[in-house]
């Protein structure tokens, strides 16, 4: 069986989850003989058999980055010939599926690792790029054969989200980790090179810089820990000129009342991750919407505490009291998860980092347990099953 993986996202550019799962799925695909896995990707050319890569369209150079992006799918669809099914990865590459679906006859299978209604803040980034995205995921997950949710709290966003979808057609196949790449990597020396102290207590924040990843409320909340207590920030790729100036603010009235504050904007290399995800005390996920959120699963595999909200899919992987904390939230049902009372909530999650970071032979057991969950429920293998067992259901 052919299928052909349709994505933004894909080595060497990666930047957020929906990119690691498309990778670890590609790969766990190509491990087996039933399937051959070929991808089509967004970018730049890349040296690897069984994959191709679009560039932006000349002639729409200077469009709406929501238009360029349609240029690439229409190429992109064109490439799919001959294949026997099309799984597309997030609103960018949707359109490429859907048309391919029409045009080669074949089933579209879509994952669903966001959705554009909950995301409304994307407006501020793409203008009236947004509701060409919106319309794009719409019809795309309407017409799919089958659509792929990467948590039961994703499964019912799609089905509040477009009710005119079949519910028997929404699938829950959960994001996955490679415990063997994410694992304990004890490097105190590359550690201080990045400007941590690996004997300091630390908190370690990794994500793009977007309203979805809450990092200027989880700034004000680690303004409340203890003096020795270290704040580290993985944080890049900022959506807007507006949120990066407002992180930029609260990261330096932070570095001005205590020491420990790094912020480190380029993307490390995985190595460079792990080590500092191993030596942290707590990992921080402050998101207000995290349909999964890859990014616990790899700290628990690094076999570190984790400290996150308690939405989305996210308490599907961090078991409250055994693995880390979770913090409650009220938000905003207008699909922005705004907390509706933030002080509250900042407050909730500097206790929870407190608890956790105060006791920390109970964060190493709380780490311990994390990665013994991540390789007996999130392994890839067992995903790439789950995964293909759909596509043979539309053959």
């Amino acid at each position: 069986m052919r299928i052909d993986v349709l994505t933004k996202e894909y080595p060497p550019e990666v930047y957020g989850g929906a990119g690691v799962h498309v990778t670890e799925l590609v790969r766990a695909l190509r491990a087996r003989r039933d399937v051959e896995a070929r991808v089509h990707a967004f970018g730049a050319p890349r040296q690897e058999a069984g994959t191709a890569s679009y560039p932006d369209l000349a002639e729409l150079a200077g469009a709406n980055p929501a238009l360029q992006t349609l240029g690439v799918d229409l190429a992109i669809a064109d490439a799919c010939a001959g294949a026997d099914l099309v799984h597309s990865h997030t609103w960018y590459a949707n359109m490429a599926g859907h048309v391919a679906s029409l045009l080669h006859g074949v089933p579209h299978v879509v994952s669903a690792h966001s959705l554009e209604p909950l995301r409304p803040w994307k407006a501020e980034q793409l203008g009236g790029g947004y509701a060409v995205s919106s319309w794009v995921e719409r019809t795309s997950y309407e017409a799919a054969a089958a659509v792929i949710a990467v948590s039961a709290a994703m499964r019912d966003d799609v089905l509040a989200s477009y009710p005119a979808i079949d519910p028997g057609r929404v699938h829950v196949v959960h994001n996955g980790i490679d415990t063997e790449q994410w694992a304990p990597l004890t490097a105190p020396d590359r550690v201080r090179e990045l400007g941590v102290d690996p004997d300091r207590p630390s908190v370690v924040f990794v994500g793009r810089i977007t309203r979805q990843k809450g990092l200027p409320l989880f700034l004000r909340a680690v303004a409340e820990l203890p003096p020795e207590v270290q704040i580290v920030l993985c944080a890049g790729a900022p959506d807007t000129p507006e949120i990066a100036a407002e992180v930029e603010g609260l990261v330096s009235e932070l570095a001005a009342r205590r020491t420990g504050v790094v912020w480190i904007t380029e993307m490390l290399p995985r190595p460079d991750v792990v080590a500092l995800l191993t030596q942290a005390t707590v990992f921080a996920c402050p998101s207000i919407y995290e349909p999964l959120g890859i990014v616990n699963l790899e700290a628990m595999a690094c076999e570190t505490a984790v400290v996150a909200t308690a939405t989305g899919g996210i308490p599907e992987v961090v078991i409250d009291g055994e693995t880390g904390r979770l913090v409650p939230i009220e938000q905003a049902t207008d699909g922005t998860g705004t907390p509706l009372d933030p002080d509250r909530y900042v407050a909730d999650f500097a206790a929870a980092l407190h608890e956790v970071l105060a006791d920390p032979d109970r964060a190493a057991q709380m780490g311990v347990a994390g990665r013994r969950r991540a390789i007996e429920s999130f392994g890839w293998p067992a995903i790439a099953d789950r995964t293909v067992d759909i596509y043979r259901s539309l053959a």
